[in-house]
């Protein structure tokens, strides 16, 4: 591994790590594009393949769960993993026959729609039916495309913050080692995916440490907003890498 690649992966991680442990959400949204740019390898057809962001994407939730695992919302996170569980051979399966592209894409144009909706009219709440329906989209785009976290955040998003993180850190954690292990399964993790994840770990620990701090200053109607705007930013980014 370049010395390069290293030290500026590892400043996006910490700025991911950042995001996400603030918000609950944001992981693969600010991270994975430089990391992408960084070692095209990771990037086949123009997509980030998800095994090394799922490394962090396990690791990040458990930081998390140690740290406010009190409040995690059992039942929303139940629903959702189990969810995420059924659907996430889907997403191997998927990502035989079609591009990360285009599923990347469909999944960013739903999710737009959902937080568009949202911001106007629509009031989504969590209830049964829309935790299996999001965790059921972020089982096949989570696995298959790196996209799993928008779906669950739109459910979540009227949640207070420490629910909301802990409930997404549940969902995560388990939603990330499930997913590993479908790829690994289906042949499409490498090592060379793994090993950049597991070195950037350093770099989501000092990340957290600094996010813990805010997370009492951004709440209430400000962490909704930014939770639905971290959601919409991943579809809008995940699109463009599609069509461009």
């Amino acid at each position: 591994m370049e010395a390069e690649i290293l030290l500026v992966g590892g400043l996006s991680v910490v700025l991911a790590a950042l995001v996400q442990g603030t918000l609950g959400l944001g992981l693969s949204l600010v991270a994975a594009p430089v990391v992408a740019l960084l070692d095209p390898s990771l990037m086949p057809g123009g997509m980030l393949v998800p095994g090394g962001m799922l490394v962090l994407g396990m690791v990040m939730p458990a930081l998390t769960l140690a740290h406010e695992w009190r409040h995690v919302a059992w039942r929303q996170a139940g629903w959702l993993t189990s969810a995420r569980v059924v659907t996430t051979p889907v997403g191997v399966m998927v990502l035989g026959w079609l591009s990360a592209r285009a599923i990347g894409a469909v999944v960013g144009v739903v999710v737009l729609a959902a937080v568009g909706l949202t911001a106007w009219r629509l009031e989504v709440r969590a209830t049964t039916r829309n935790l299996v329906i999001a965790g059921a989209v972020a089982g096949v785009s989570g696995t298959a495309a790196s996209i799993g976290g928008p779906p669950a955040a739109v459910v979540l998003q009227h949640e207070q913050g420490s629910r909301l993180r802990a409930t997404l850190a549940a969902f995560f954690l388990i939603g990330s080692l499930v997913s590993l292990v479908a790829l690994a399964v289906g042949g499409q993790l490498t090592v060379h995916q793994v090993a950049y994840g597991a070195t950037w770990i350093p770099a989501l620990a000092v990340g957290f440490g600094l996010a813990v701090p805010l997370q009492k200053r951004i709440r209430g109607p400000w962490l909704r907003r930014a939770v639905l705007l971290v959601a919409a930013v991943s579809s809008i980014v995940v699109v463009l890498r599609a069509v461009l």
